[in-house]
């Protein structure tokens, strides 16, 4: 037995070297850690358990039966994060450059299958080279049994990627179809098709990292939600990311122990500027409203006019989306709609309640926009809220005009509790453009037409530029002070923690694409 147990203890440490020392070495060269210190900073200690180590390819092409590696390319398994069951397939650029074959996605596929029976999370740890051309059709195939698995498991369980490396090609489409994409600066890129591609095809010339690295992803494309500066940053951002998420979709997610105090934050009243033109920060409100530091931002560097992000409100996990005034005033345009509906929606697959900011003087005008698709971007917002189902409340600091007011978790589109402060405006349009188009003829027939319109802009302006309207109606269920927000909100949201929804029985939406 000695014997077999001595055989058995050289495979492990084989299968430990991936493609040998020399490769190792390179990858730390590279300011980058190897497969398994991955996986040895991101789960517990202790935690992780490997299945499918001793796993080698099938080819025999090219000379390739002389040339196998443990594990091929590949470490899978199981583990706890923070004490919780979660799976994880680190891919090993030292193998083959971490390319996939037909056993490299077998090995993926089964702890997809895995995650999926025991309703636990799944991390990627994204590094490879591509199919394994090798292997041709065969890898190509892997991958879409890959993806297949992604789409079955989206909305079930939570899918986190982190790219650690290169994710090209076809590659990038398995991190596209999670809920979460997490990149590296300056060691980590993403693209369909290469800048050699790039050149032959279009005489771009162009570098890896500004076609597809982190800052060009989290900034211009919107492909990652968050670009760390190193890999131990990413690890630590899937930590805290899954500490706001449940394990699957028929949970909820963890409460935390949290100081109770005075709720009022009296801050609040004082921190909107006087004048309604002029900016001011949402995240400042965020701020006083959650849980301290507890805000944790997402897809923070693009389309920085609305601000998504998971916080804690008396230890419950929430989602936040809030208009930023101090950005383009906070208007909506096709990448803060859709921004904010992948969101939105991530936040109703698990049970993630809902708190929506809302300062919004309408959606962008101009060519670009209407060209590039605004009506049906700005739709895909209004649908993920209309088809959200968890405990959603709407709190409008300021401005709220025209379709903008609709899309932004209005009373009408299923919101449970709709507040306003005191300043809000709730109204079709500004009073300044509204009173141009209401009394377009008394202005021009006065005598001095910019004192008859200041007058009529002040009439509008007294009428519809503050909530009391749509609180006579109902729209607003309380005008409330600022410092009273964090008390209401904490208050609705256990009001509503047990809400049910029952919707209309069909197959699915067909969502504005």
């Amino acid at each position: 037995m000695k014997n077999r147990i001595d055989i058995l203890q050289n495979k492990i440490v084989q299968a430990h070297l991936g493609g040998g020392q020399a490769r190792i070495d390179s990858q730390h060269k590279k300011g980058k850690l190897t497969a398994r210190e991955r996986i040895h900073f991101l789960m517990d200690e202790g935690s992780f358990e490997e299945i499918g180590m001793l796993v080698t390819h099938r080819s025999t092409d090219f000379g390739m039966e002389r040339e196998k590696y443990l594990g091929d390319g590949v470490v899978t398994g199981y583990g706890t994060i923070n004490g919780r069951l979660t799976y994880v397939f680190s891919q090993d650029f030292t193998v083959f450059g971490g390319s996939l074959s037909e056993t490299h996605a077998e090995k993926i596929c089964k702890i997809m299958d895995m995650a999926m029976k025991n309703g636990a999370p799944l991390i990627g740890l994204n590094d490879s080279g591509g199919a394994r051309i090798q292997e041709g059709v065969v890898s190509l195939g892997g991958y879409a049994d890959i993806f297949y698995k992604n789409v079955q498991a989206s909305g079930v369980i939570p899918q986190l990627s982190a790219i650690m490396g290169p994710c090209a090609g076809g590659a990038v489409y398995s991190p596209a179809i999670t809920d979460f994409i997490l990149m590296v600066e300056n060691t980590s890129y993403m693209f369909v098709t290469g800048p050699n591609v790039v050149k032959t095809v279009t005489h771009e010339e162009v570098s890896s990292e500004e076609l597809g690295g982190a800052t060009t992803h989290a900034t211009k494309s919107g492909v990652t939600h968050f670009a760390c500066a190193n890999e131990i940053e990413a690890i630590n951002y899937l930590k805290k990311l899954l500490s706001y998420v449940p394990q699957n979709c028929e949970e909820t997610p963890a409460n935390l122990p949290y100081e109770t105090g005075d709720e009022k934050r009296l801050s609040l009243d004082t921190l909107l500027p006087e004048i309604a033109s002029q900016p001011y920060d949402i995240r400042d409100v965020i701020a006083q409203i959650t849980d301290s530091d507890s805000f944790f931002e997402v897809h923070a560097a693009y389309a920085e006019n609305i601000v998504v992000g998971f916080a804690r409100l008396a230890g419950r996990s929430i989602g936040i989306v809030a208009n930023q005034p101090a950005y383009l005033a906070g208007v909506l345009d096709s990448n803060s709609s859709t921004k904010a509906a992948r969101f939105v929606r991530f936040c109703d697959c698990f049970n993630i309640p809902l708190l929506v900011l809302e300062d919004v003087p309408g959606f962008l005008p101009g060519t670009d926009q209407e060209w590039n698709g605004i009506i049906t971007n700005g739709a895909k917002l209004l649908y993920a809220f209309s088809e959200a189902t968890v405990p959603r409340i709407t709190v409008i600091t300021r401005k709220a005009y025209g379709g903008a007011y609709d899309v932004m978790n209005s009373k009408h589109i299923g919101a449970d509790m709709n507040y306003a402060w005191p300043s809000a405006e709730i109204a079709v349009m500004g009073a300044k453009g509204a009173a141009e188009i209401i009394f377009k003829k008394e202005i021009t027939a006065a005598e001095n037409q910019q004192e008859k319109w200041l007058e009529k802009e002040k009439l509008y302006s007294d009428i519809f530029a503050n909530p009391y309207r749509a609180a006579e109606r109902g729209f607003v269920d309380e005008v409330i002070e600022p410092s009273q927000t964090r008390i209401k909100l904490i208050k609705a949201f256990k009001m509503l923690e047990n809400k049910v929804v029952n919707n209309p029985r069909k197959k699915h939406g067909n969502i504005p694409l």
